[in-house]
């Protein structure tokens, strides 16, 4: 049975007419997330405030066999929240307290629905750090984060969203509720579920509280803009900063048609000649940070920096962050559609990628951006096509066909952390072979035998 009026009359009763809409317009609003070009109408979307109500919509929509997709705030690149199959879309952004801050055992409990930089300000506030910081952090969510397993440029040094989670309180697609983890800082108490869930995409279990790790705030903080006139050279510089005994909370990649688009943002006149820049940032005892930065800004000069620009106050640093966060966006000033892939390379073959990915903008004809958390090997790789031009579009496909090849030639992974979702589910065999697959749709089947939740997504 699917959505019909008499479904929708029995949710509106379990959570009441102010938290679950079908009009139209609210529909089409949640039939779409960030990935370009997927849209599909969810028959309804539904709000709960409490993990008891999404234990009673999954159990009426485990009877009536629904699909259920939960979302965060939409800002996923795979069409991780996109409704292939219609069914009831579960917003989960009224679902965003944050429950507790222990400060004695750096420990926060939150909610899915919290926003990911409202958790930094909040930790922050009490001399406590969480270091996962993905550029939509502005908007994206904390259960977002944790279904696609979300790192951003600070992954380099500490770790991903799964490095953080220490437990999850989390709803079955049968209602049931379960709790995993621990709030300790070690337990190896039979299987881990909290990692199988933590990057599920939302396909295994909806995911209510979130008990995640902390740290002590760093003391200090140095940013710095370094400047090549070559992209080869920057990348070189990255591979030679990460064998170093200083690790750098971030090493951020852009190329020069990043450059482009978000140079007057810098606050900083770079040199005329730059074709590419790496951000960099350490933290830690300012003694201790100030020396590893003139260490940092002594080798990038003998590998050919142009020019080091660091941030002398907390403005400048945020205008170079700015910027960066902004490339997203500002993309589609170059045309009228991009395919945005995460690639991973091992760190000693990023020279090698980039280069590649030279040689594949001039044989597709398409301007190909590239910037991202190079520090880790995780280069966004942005083909740029014009999406009513038939010829751009087969040209822009087979771009990423060539750019997951070169990809897995070189030892590396088609998705850091954007997931697979539905845009990349075709070329999930490329890298995982069928047994191993196999034993994941078991896994998949195991906890949610009716196929509901999250339906079309990460396998073909």
């Amino acid at each position: 049975m699917g959505l019909d009026d008499a479904v929708y009359r029995l949710l509106k009763k379990r959570v009441g007419d102010a938290q679950i809409t079908r009009n139209p317009e609210d529909r089409v609003c949640y039939s779409y997330d960030a990935a370009p070009g997927q849209s599909f109408m969810p028959d309804a979307v539904v709000f709960p405030e409490s993990e008891a109500q999404v234990a009673d919509i999954m159990r009426l929509a485990w009877e009536k066999r629904i699909p259920v997709i939960p979302r965060g705030s939409g800002s996923g690149m795979t069409g991780g929240a996109v409704p292939v199959q219609g069914g009831l879309v579960m917003a989960m952004t009224r679902m965003n307290r944050i429950l507790d801050i222990d400060t004695d055992n750096f420990i926060a409990s939150v909610e899915p629905g919290v926003i990911v930089a409202d958790l930094h300000t909040a930790v922050e506030n009490k001399g406590l750090f969480y270091p996962p910081d993905p550029a939509s952090s502005a908007v994206c969510t904390i259960g977002g984060n944790v279904g696609e397993c979300a790192g951003g440029p600070r992954a380099v040094k500490y770790g991903v969203t799964r490095d953080y989670v220490l437990g999850l309180g989390a709803v079955m697609p049968n209602g049931d509720i379960i709790h995993t983890g621990v709030c300790t800082a070690k337990g190896v108490a039979g299987y881990d579920l909290t990692r199988l869930i933590v990057g599920s995409e939302g396909t295994l279990a909806i995911v209510t509280r979130i008990t995640l790790r902390l740290l002590p705030k760093p003391a200090y903080v140095a940013t710095m803009a370094v400047c090549f006139d070559d992209m080869g050279k920057a990348a070189r510089t990255v591979s030679g900063i990460m064998r170093r005994a200083v690790i750098p909370r971030c090493v951020e990649y852009l190329d020069e048609a990043s450059l482009a688009l978000v140079r007057n943002q810098l606050q900083s006149d770079l040199p005329d000649q730059t074709r590419a820049l790496l951000i960099l940032e350490l933290d830690g005892d300012e003694t201790l940070v100030k020396s590893q930065t003139e260490q940092i800004r002594a080798f990038c000069l003998q590998s050919g920096a142009l020019d080091i620009r660091m941030a002398t106050d907390p403005v400048q640093a945020a205008a170079i962050w700015q910027a960066r966060k902004a490339l997203s966006p500002t993309l589609y000033q170059i045309a009228s559609q991009k395919l945005n892939e995460d690639i991973v390379v091992p760190i000693s073959k990023i020279p090698d990628m980039v280069s590649h990915i030279q040689t594949l903008q001039q044989e597709s004809g398409l301007t190909i951006v590239s910037f991202g958390h190079a520090g880790d090997g995780n280069i966004h790789c942005n083909i740029m096509y014009d999406k009513t031009d038939a010829a751009q579009v087969k040209q822009a496909h087979n771009a990423v066909d060539k750019l997951f090849a070169a990809t897995l030639a070189l030892g590396g992974t088609i998705t850091g952390e954007h997931g697979v979702g539905l845009t990349k589910k075709g070329y999930l065999s490329w890298e995982i072979g069928e047994k191993e697959q196999a034993i994941m749709k078991q896994i998949k089947a195991v906890f949610d035998p009716r196929q509901i939740l999250n339906p079309g997504k990460i396998f073909s």
